[in-house]
């Protein structure tokens, strides 16, 4: 009988499938810090100091030889959220979600040495949103499972879905059953249902947000009372390490900071770190157009998801930036330090 070492005890080969993002940037320089050999796909390959592969996210090729007795899978790919409304937009974000997962898993299924986990990224704009009698939301931790009127995963965006309210969560659900839907008997599988990370990076909501902020626009956006559901780039780092040691966990993980904040709450602590006292508001009007013209979705903003760490919390993990005053001054000191 052939013995494994345990994963977090020698170096690991990491794979991250869609990791040129911001994230995958990010955890590709957190996992190189520990020693770990790092093999980005990419649809266009570009300098960097781990490893780069190109791949289409739509057909098997030559990428598949970097699974082969691969430690780990981290599935990052998918069209960004972060565009207008459109039809074609929307067919993209959704396409690119569950068409990747569906090919890993036929390369996968290729594999002698399969990895031993695959983590694939999801988000926790999954849930149903829930409130109480007075409207306020309530906290949704991995045990608040959406209801499900799918038959099964769709192989394109059913017409209706372009206009349909709901599509975020009906593409994250979609997207988390063709991720479990497949049984990968050597494989252990983790969804990472992720909320807005954090991180003192151009281009990052970080930035955007204070940008608004240092120009006096940083007042809340519609009713200020939605929730945000957030996570500092440092716990998201961690938790994934964590999640990776303890090899008895699978299944989906809340990644969110377990103090979700309110839009005007997460707007006035901004301010102070930014020592910006006041910021005009803006009706959610305000919101939709701005969006529309600067090629962004308002949904994100407008939307709320109180969105709580439950599983992560249960198994131990601790929080280095549990309360958004700390995350922001810290991210401020960050960005402020790199300039």
């Amino acid at each position: 009988m052939q013995i494994v070492a345990p994963l977090e005890d020698r170096p690991l080969r990491i794979v991250m499938p869609g990791g040129s993002g911001q994230i995958g940037q990010m955890l590709a320089r957190h996992f190189q810090r520990s020693g770990h050999h790092v093999t980005v796909l990419t649809r266009g390959p570009y300098s960097a100091p781990w490893q780069t592969v190109h791949w289409d996210g739509e057909t098997l090729g030559p990428w598949v030889e970097t699974l082969e007795a691969a430690d780990i899978c981290i599935n990052l790919t998918g069209h960004t959220i972060n565009c207008r409304p459109t039809h074609a937009n929307r067919q993209a974000i959704y396409l690119t979600r569950i068409g990747s997962t569906r090919l890993l898993h036929e390369a996968i299924a290729t594999l002698a040495t399969p990895p031993r986990l695959w983590m694939n990224a999801s988000a926790a704009t999954i849930y149903k949103r829930k409130v109480d009698a007075q409207r306020v939301d309530l906290p949704l931790d991995e045990s608040c499972e959406p209801e499900s009127d799918q038959a099964g995963v769709r192989s394109a965006v059913p017409e209706p879905w372009a206009v349909a309210r709901g599509f975020i969560q009906r593409t994250v659900r979609d997207w988390e059953s063709a991720f479990f839907g497949t049984e990968t008997p050597l494989t252990r599988k983790i969804a990472l249902r992720s909320g807005i990370t954090l991180s003192p990076t151009p281009g990052n909501v970080f930035a955007v947000l204070s940008n608004l902020v240092r120009a006096g626009l940083g007042g809340s956006a519609g009713s200020g009372r939605q929730y945000i559901p957030w996570i500092h780039e440092a716990d998201f780092a961690q938790a994934i390490d964590f999640l990776i040691a303890r090899e008895d966990l699978s299944g989906p993980f809340n990644l969110t900071a377990p103090i979700p904040a309110q839009n005007r709450q997460f707007m006035e602590v901004l301010r102070d770190a930014w020592n910006r006292p006041n910021g005009l508001p803006a009706p959610a009007f305000a919101v939709w157009l701005g969006g529309w013209i600067m090629g962004s979705n308002p949904e994100l903003v407008l939307s709320s998801c109180r969105a709580i760490p439950g599983r992560l919390l249960h198994e131990g993990f601790t929080f280095e930036f549990p309360d958004c005053p700390e995350a922001a001054e810290d991210l401020v000191r960050q960005w402020k330090s790199r300039r």
